[in-house]
């Protein structure tokens, strides 16, 4: 836990937390995303089971829910609504409750908060017929859970199942994100929000990648 300098006592708006990456949502969020102050094109889903990176334990763990995200502006890391000409945050009077409640000097509140009220997908898209539907069997059929049960399998006598097996989960995932936006339902750029980052791209995090050539693909060791 930091714990604030003696010269410290507000924020100075340096921006140093907003060049860090975007804070997560939390249901007193909600009303951001409802009245479109953030539109659903700037964030993305950390799905449940999906391995990242705990800032107040400080190691990789698998989430235990959604996490809701700001996207990152162009540098891949930096908050997207930080203007870091003004140095200055776009929304500020309207920035989400962990970007209020963080103060760097002091993060003892921020950890309390960390891990409380998450904002979900089903918090947003639960009365949205059809749509969420589709997105609770996208998370039954692409849970990291059992992607994590078949890469275990990768070693044994059940390589060639589990590997077949994998291919045709990542093979779903990226067919549904290319059917939504081909039928007009959803624009590619709020995909990664509702079906959450894509396998092809988080597989990564069990050790394997994904790989595609002349209507072939394969999944590799890494390393």
């Amino acid at each position: 836990m930091k714990k604030k300098p003696e010269h410290m006592g507000v924020c100075v708006r340096c921006g140093t937390c907003c060049k860090k990456g975007g804070p997560g949502f939390h249901t007193e969020d909600k009303f951001l995303i409802e009245t479109g102050i953030v539109p659903l094109k700037h964030l993305y889903t950390l799905r449940k089971g999906e391995m990242v990176w705990d800032n107040v334990r400080d190691r990789f763990l698998p989430t235990e829910t959604d996490i809701i995200k700001m996207k990152s502006g162009k540098d891949f890391r930096t908050c997207f609504f930080f203007d870091g000409k003004e140095n200055r945050c776009g929304i500020y009077k309207n920035r989400p409750f962990e970007c209020r409640v963080l103060k760097c000097w002091d993060t003892r509140q921020t950890e309390e908060i960390y891990s409380k009220n998450r904002l979900s997908r089903k918090d947003l898209l639960s009365d949205v017929r059809g749509l969420w539907e589709l997105l609770e069997d996208h998370q039954e059929r692409c849970d990291y859970e059992k992607i994590r049960c078949l890469v275990k399998n990768f070693e044994g006598k059940g390589k060639a199942d589990a590997l077949s097996c994998l291919s045709d989960i990542i093979g779903y995932d990226t067919h549904i994100r290319i059917l939504l936006t081909e039928k007009g339902v959803a624009s590619h750029d709020v995909t990664d929000f509702l079906f959450g980052r894509p396998l092809r791209q988080t597989i990564g995090m069990f050790g394997l990648k994904f790989e595609s050539r002349e209507n072939r693909s394969w999944l590799r060791k890494i390393g």
